[in-house]
């Protein structure tokens, strides 16, 4: 494909403005998240590269307005145009006469939504700034490091989850958020929060005590009366940056533990009798009858 130097400038200038225009926004973008960092260091470094790019943009910007008034000039003066002939007038042809246009069949009403579905947008995940400040670590997080989707089970074996699903009925118990790393440095600082409907019920912040590259997780395991239903949300960070995020569901009433003991009845006393007296009747001895002798009959 052959361009000439009109072209050649014009695509110049283009390239020149966009490259501006791009280093401009990263410049900005590059020292706001530089004051943000609370290592001074890094965060000198940060402002020092945005600087950098934001110098580079202005060079751009000249360069770029430079090549839209000097351009063609200097080039021409080093490339003279070659003289071309001028061009040769073509005989026109005669119209030909057009066919009179059909008519169009008239379009059907579309019928209109009663309701339209409008997308919610989803907020992009941050840290609160209560739990930065527990922050203790003081090893740089490597910005490469890498998280695999989060699996959620109750129950885990060899950093393993045992029938993960994204939908869990009451009682849970103990629920992990599996996941594979790479590329983590160890003693970095990471966070895992734990939303219910929106709501921060739990999060862990720590520095990195596994290795460069693995399986991990997150777990949580509250009181059984704690697990309501709703829609849950994990949000695992490498310092300040957000890694990944993943969600589940519970279903039905939390489980309320119930004493199971049957109290056994007491046996009521039942009421003594009181014994009346009861006169006692004394028998005195009754005489016995006297004998008498036998009269003998004389005879």
């Amino acid at each position: 494909m052959n361009i000439d130097i009109h072209d050649a400038v014009i695509t110049a200038v283009i390239l020149a403005g966009l490259g501006a225009l791009w280093c401009l926004w990263a410049g900005f973008r590059t020292i706001a998240r530089g004051k943000n960092i609370q290592f001074f260091r890094i965060r000198r470094e940060r402002i020092a590269a945005g600087l950098r790019l934001l110098l580079l943009a202005v060079f751009l910007g000249s360069a770029a307005f430079g090549l839209s008034f000097f351009g063609e000039p200097v080039a021409y003066r080093y490339f003279p145009p070659s003289p071309t002939s001028p061009p040769t007038p073509t005989v026109s042809t005669t119209p030909t006469i057009s066919q009179t246009p059909t008519i169009s069949p008239v379009p059907s009403i579309t019928p209109t939504l009663a309701e339209s579905y409008t997308p919610t947008v989803t907020p992009t995940p941050f840290l609160p700034l209560a739990i930065e400040a527990q922050f203790i670590s003081t090893v740089t997080p490597n910005p490469e490091a890498i998280f695999s989707p989060l699996a959620f089970a109750t129950r885990v074996v060899n950093a393993n989850p045992v029938n993960p699903a994204t939908i869990f009925r009451n009682p849970v118990g103990h629920m992990f958020a599996v996941f594979s790393y790479n590329n983590m440095l160890p003693g970095s600082q990471w966070t895992a929060l734990w939303y219910r409907d929106g709501e921060l019920v739990y999060y862990e912040t720590l520095p990195w005590d596994g290795e460069i590259g693995g399986y991990g997780f997150s777990d949580w395991e509250p009181d059984p009366q704690e697990w309501l239903p709703g829609t849950y949300q994990v949000q695992i960070f490498v310092g300040l940056d957000w890694e990944v995020v993943g969600e589940f569901v519970v279903e039905g009433d939390p489980y309320t533990p119930t004493n199971t003991r049957t109290p056994t009845a007491t046996p009521t006393p039942s009421r003594t009798p009181t014994m009346t007296p009861t006169p006692t009747r004394t028998l005195s001895p009754r005489p016995t009858d006297t004998l008498w002798p036998t009269a003998t009959a004389i005879r």
